[in-house]
């Protein structure tokens, strides 16, 4: 797929968040994976272990069917251009549902943080954004997009 890196598509392909949920990282809603990576120092209780990661196991799954579908029509719409057989109807329709699942994957990574919210305690959410320096609000953490 020309328009797509290597990378994107890998990361869509295992579920990786890819920076779908910084509007909920960066505002306290912590994501299961980080929080799993961070179980020891979250001080995390065996009942939230295994909750976060059902949350985690719920979101690979749904990420990967949603990834695996945006791939497909990525490669679609690249086969469709690179053989010059696009028209405008079917551009629009190709690209509104691109647009579409790309919106139910981010709502789908969106969710699970939403999820975490509710298993985590306020002092392991604000323990989580110190460790993942998000001490101050709107700072950014460059290692977010590896998720």
């Amino acid at each position: 797929i020309k328009a797509l890196s290597a990378d994107k598509v890998q990361a869509y392909l295992e579920g990786r968040g890819i920076e779908l949920a910084l509007a909920a990282e960066l505002n306290h809603y912590p994501g299961p994976l980080h929080a799993l990576e961070l179980a020891g120092p979250l001080k995390l209780t065996a009942a939230q272990k295994a909750q976060t990661e059902t949350v985690r196991a719920a979101i690979l799954g749904e990420a990967k069917k949603l990834g695996r579908l945006i791939v497909e029509k990525e490669e679609e719409l690249d086969g469709l251009f690179a053989g010059g057989a696009i028209d405008e109807g079917g551009l629009r329709t190709l690209v509104r549902e691109i647009a579409r699942l790309q919106g139910e994957l981010r709502i789908a990574h969106l969710r699970r943080h939403l999820e975490m919210k509710r298993i985590l305690t306020p002092e392991q959410v604000k323990r989580y954004d110190e460790l993942r320096g998000y001490a101050q609000s709107g700072v950014r953490h460059e290692g977010h997009g590896k998720e």
